[in-house]
Formats: structure tokens, C-alpha cells, sequence
């Protein structure tokens, strides 16, 4: 049985009953059976994903979210929301007058599935989606750990 920690019963949207046609392989689920997909763009499925037994209606792998538009890396500055991770991206800002740059960031906020496991400081390249709430326009699709324990510095240059 999925994992069930929510006031309302979760179930994924794309398994049907008994006379439903399954689109898995044999996996933990209702019925043995578990619905993901491949998002394609060269991204792969997480084993996660497909072996485990969360149920995220937003997740790009297990979910109903299509992935569109842009493709952005940043580094992760917060992961204190239940699902929600803060990204910081770092760039540089030509000033004419002074014919030099200047530092500057951006924060965003995406959705992380629980198939992925991160950290602060950790690299994470997210997939633009449709809006999934307020703030959240993105989705995360894979973390890379980094080597040493993030803290505030502006890593790229």
C-alpha cells in the first residue's frame, strides 16, 4: 500500500480498477501494479520512482506534469518546505559605463519529488512545468551532490 500520511486518501490517478488497462510493469501499487513514465530530454527515471510507493500528483515521473520551456541548474539554498526546495542562480550583469560586470542572483522555487534526496549546496537541474502553485513553476529532475558542505558563496565564478 502507498504511503498514506495526508488528511485525504492518495492514490495515483493513472491506475485503474479491475476492468482498467495497467501501463506498468509489476510494481508495489494497488494491485501490484505502478504507474510512471519517461519524461524524455535525456532525462532518466528515477529507480525510486519506479520501485517505491509514494504518491505525488506533481511529480513530473509519477504525476500529471508535463515538462516544457526551460531547462535551468541552480544550487540549492533551502530545503525547509515539505516538497519545495529554494534554488539560487548565479550570473554575471554587464555595467557599459564601467565596462565591467557585476554579480547578481536569482532565487526560484521548485517542487521536489520524494524520489530524490537533497541537501543545501547540492547542484539541481530543473524542467519549467505548468504552474503548481503560487511560486512554483518548476520541477526538479536530477540533484547532483556536491562535494563539499554548501554555505553562502558565489560558487561559479
Amino acid at each position: 500500500m502507498a504511503e498514506q500520511n495526508e488528511k485525504a486518501f492518495q492514490k495515483q490517478r493513472m491506475i485503474r480498477g479491475v476492468h482498467g488497462k495497467v501501463f506498468s510493469k509489476k510494481t508495489p501499487g494497488k494491485n501490484g501494479a505502478r504507474w510512471y513514465k519517461n519524461i524524455g530530454l535525456g532525462f532518466r527515471t528515477p529507480k525510486e520512482a519506479i520501485e517505491g510507493t509514494y504518491i505525488d500528483k506533481k511529480c513530473p515521473f509519477t504525476g500529471n506534469v508535463a515538462i516544457r520551456g526551460r531547462i535551468l541548474t541552480g544550487v540549492v539554498r533551502s530545503t525547509k518546505m515539505k516538497r519545495t526546495i529554494v534554488i539560487r542562480r548565479d550570473y554575471l550583469h554587464f555595467i557599459t559605463k564601467y565596462q565591467r560586470y557585476e554579480k547578481r542572483h536569482k532565487n526560484l522555487s521548485a517542487h521536489i519529488s520524494p524520489a530524490f534526496r537533497c541537501n543545501e549546496g547540492d547542484t539541481v537541474t530543473v524542467g519549467q512545468c505548468r504552474p503548481l502553485s503560487k511560486t512554483v513553476r518548476f520541477n526538479v529532475l536530477k540533484v547532483t551532490p556536491s562535494a563539499t558542505k554548501g554555505g553562502k558563496s558565489f560558487g561559479k565564478f
